[in-house]
């Protein structure tokens, strides 16, 4: 079982690493770039918990988060322009909202497994998206949980902007979130087409 989990923990760990570096640049006004790998994640996820079921997709996760988990240990030592590259907050928000997200679409993922093929991969990322994007920006950026770094000032993710620039007035945060958020239900369906190829590859070898 550990050698057929190989492809799928290194999937993983190269979207993590590559979402990792590619969240310090930016892509518009709202999003950074690695906005746009990191919801493969749950992808990899599915198809591990499709194969091999509930336990192994678990594994692929912990090794994910192993993975960030350097990532946030190298950051913290890289100084950018306006301090560490990974500071306590977001380090944390990142382990936190990944962990947490996984484990809940691997368990969403496994009780519905028997329905139609698009619902489980659909639902169960839809779901880990959303909480992922939730405990991902508050935790990192909103102002009550500033005793988490008190040192490290965020007032600036706090300026009252209009949301995603036209919407009504909201803290910079939530309209990062909002966008990050959107990305990932777009990246939902559209990861239901390499999930179907897959699974049909799968099921042409078999047959």
């Amino acid at each position: 079982m550990t050698r057929k989990l190989v492809p799928g923990i290194l999937a993983m760990a190269i979207i993590v690493v590559a979402s990792n570096i590619l969240v310090q640049h930016l892509f518009g006004q709202w999003l950074t770039w690695g906005a746009f790998t990191y919801p493969f994640a749950f992808l990899v996820t599915d198809l591990t918990n499709r194969f091999y079921g509930a336990p192994a997709a678990r594994r692929v996760v912990w090794a994910g988060f192993a993975t960030g988990v350097v990532c946030s240990l190298v950051g913290t030592q890289i100084t950018g322009e306006f301090g560490p590259l990974v500071t306590l907050r977001v380090a944390l928000a990142s382990g936190t909202a990944f962990l947490v997200a996984q484990m809940l679409d691997v368990t969403v993922f496994d009780r519905m497994r028997t329905g139609a093929w698009w619902k489980a991969p659909l639902v169960s990322t839809l779901l880990g998206s959303s909480l992922d994007t939730a405990l991902f920006f508050t935790i990192a950026f909103s102002v009550t949980l500033s005793f988490i770094e008190p040192a490290n000032d965020v007032s600036w993710a706090g300026q009252q902007l209009p949301l995603l620039g036209v919407g009504p007035a909201a803290p910079l945060w939530v309209s990062l979130a909002a966008a990050d958020w959107l990305v990932k239900l777009a990246l939902a369906l559209a990861a239901l087409v390499p999930f179907r190829l897959i699974l049909a590859r799968s099921s042409a070898k078999v047959a």
